[in-house]
């Protein structure tokens, strides 16, 4: 239940504002329809696929659209190479519908091309992790059963002689050396296209079709393909713009800020191959009409140049980056006035960090989604003056998402009962590539069961706690991991923080926590402990302190790993 609470005529509440924004005949009317045999809310007017997004986003012509190192491609450049890709894959290759294509690389504007290209031919795009080794991509390939795949020189060489052995056909990008047997350059097959070849091959695409898999990182076992179709993916696009337009209604910009407004431009700070660098950043750059400057990798000081030499508007990472970037060197040199919004999703965000990012970043102000990759990044949204006032929660979801809290039965619990959080709407997966368990597992009549923890309260404010195999049960008490990291993070001198549970004879888990330093900074186990004792009952005060120096290691998306934190104390 959403409760509405006045509205005044600069400015609408946001139960005001969505039903505005959701009204009959606009752009994001909510309707009744059916999606693979149940009944969802869902937007009028999603494009019928992803293809018709990007025959759209050609009207942009030769505006600059993306911005590489010292490379600045107009739409009209990535759609024409889109376009001649497109031709390749069918007309040398012979990739048909529904067949699988692989993506291989780092952040490249080939990465980006080739997946318009992909998806627009009715293929099946499969972003595989730009960090896996050998074997993890060997396993990719095979498990999707790709016919195909668009690589970088630094993954043909983490392949080596397995590239022989797999029933593949490989294309190499920004390659300087010989290639191995059987694999061939991109440019060498785009220059060989006949010039009656060079466009995007005409193909019938339904919206049920299936767009991606994207390989979720698992915490046991191999990594499962979750598969998404066009709408699913179209879907997430028109509700994260549906709540930007939200955003407009209950926050409009002042007459100083429209005065000092720059056109929208994003910075791509995490990898295309995780769900938030594909959907709602590069995708989303195609939907809302921004620029999109892409990274090599991540590094704060080279991201902090690029905000203030291309105005980047939008920063969009895991809260550790927005971390690194206040407590950057240069930070208060940079110019990030450009800057409107500062956010992300991925992990909870400490509310010592909201409270430094509207604070520290002048007119940006903090952000938050709570999605995951079977949710196409979707999902509630926290911004602007709601997230200053409620921190700790992940905001709230436009009307074609539905949301409830369950017990461990499965029973609707009331409005702040705690259990575990379940999504349905058009924007999941429809399932786990070739795993029919772990889709019945995870999908019961429609509804996906996020394996996280929280609960919703009367305004629909969501309130996610942990996830549910991540909280430490310590002596037949709930410690939430990210409760206790966001009173750690209140400490000045703690630059990052990992809270999870070690195995105990006596209490079952002992709450332990590894705590970076900042530079130059000292600190104590027990000044820690002392500081978390005056926020937090003691049976949630870790017990097990480790304080370092070093940054802890983090995934490709910038999180931080702490099943490899714990396994090296357990």
């Amino acid at each position: 239940m959403l409760v509405n609470t006045s509205s005044t005529p600069d400015r609408l509440n946001f139960v005001d504002a969505v039903a505005a924004v959701c009204a009959p005949d606009t752009m994001f009317e909510v309707v009744e329809a059916d999606v693979r045999g149940v009944p969802m809310k869902v937007f009028a007017g999603t494009p019928p696929s992803i293809r018709a997004l990007f025959e759209l986003a050609s009207l942009r012509g030769d505006g600059e659209f993306l911005v590489y190192e010292d490379e600045r491609w107009s739409m009209a450049d990535v759609l024409g190479q889109a376009g001649r890709i497109g031709s390749m894959l069918v007309h040398q290759l012979g990739v048909q519908k529904g067949d699988r294509v692989s993506l291989a690389m780092r952040n490249y504007p080939e990465w980006i091309s080739s997946f318009v290209a992909i998806t627009s031919v009715g293929a099946v795009a499969v972003p595989l992790n730009a960090w896996w080794q050998t074997d993890e991509l060997v396993y990719g390939l095979e498990d999707s059963g790709s016919v195909a795949c668009i690589i970088d020189a630094e993954r043909l060489a983490r392949l080596g002689d397995e590239v022989e052995s797999i029933d593949c056909a490989f294309v190499a990008v920004r390659h300087p050396d010989q290639l191995p047997e059987g694999v061939q350059a991109l440019d060498a097959l785009l220059e060989t296209l006949p010039e009656d070849k060079t466009t995007m091959p005409e193909v019938e695409i339904d919206p049920d079709d299936n767009v991606t898999i994207l390989y979720t990182s698992g915490t046991t076992g191999r990594p499962k393909g979750a598969v998404s179709t066009h709408r699913a993916v179209l879907s997430a696009l028109m509700s994260f713009a549906g709540r930007a337009a939200v955003g407009g209604l209950t926050e409009p910009p002042t007459e100083e800020q429209a005065a000092a407004a720059t056109a929208p431009a994003f910075i791509l700070a995490v990898p295309l191959f995780h769900v938030t660098g594909l959907v709602p950043v590069m995708l989303g750059t195609f939907v809302s009409g921004a620029r999109l400057v892409m990274m090599y990798k991540w590094d704060p000081e080279r991201a902090l140049e690029l905000i203030e030499r291309e105005r980047i508007t939008n920063f969009v990472g895991v809260p550790t980056m927005s971390f690194d970037l206040i407590e950057s060197p240069s930070f208060a040199e940079r110019d990030t006035t450009s800057l409107v919004s500062v956010g992300g999703g991925g992990a909870p965000m400490p509310p010592e960090l909201v409270k430094r990012i509207d604070e520290e970043f002048g007119n940006g102000r903090p952000g938050l989604g709570y999605g995951m990759t079977e949710t196409n990044a979707y999902g509630p949204q926290n911004a602007g003056d709601d997230f200053v006032s409620h921190p700790d929660s992940t905001g709230r979801c436009l009307p074609i998402l539905e949301m409830r809290v369950t017990d461990a039965d499965g029973n609707v619990l009331e409005p702040g009962e705690m259990g575990e959080i379940w999504f349905k709407g058009p924007n999941l997966i429809s399932g786990y590539w070739n795993r029919p368990e772990a889709t019945a597992e995870t999908i019961v009549e429609g509804w996906l069961r996020s394996g996280d923890l929280g609960r919703i309260d009367e305004e629909g404010f969501v309130y996610v706690m942990d996830r549910a195999k991540d909280m430490v049960l310590r002596g037949g008490e709930n410690v939430y991991c990210a409760e206790v990291e966001g009173a750690i993070y209140e400490h000045d001198s703690v630059y990052e923080a990992a809270v999870y549970g070690l195995p105990h004879e006596r209490l079952g888990e002992e709450v332990a926590a590894t705590v970076m330093v900042k530079p130059g900074e000292s600190l104590t186990v027990s000044e820690l402990q002392e500081h978390v004792a005056a926020k937090l009952a003691s049976f949630k005060v870790p017990s097990r302190i480790e304080i370092v120096t070093e940054q802890l290691p983090r995934n490709a998306s910038g999180k931080i790993l702490k099943r490899q934190i714990r396994d090296a104390l357990s």
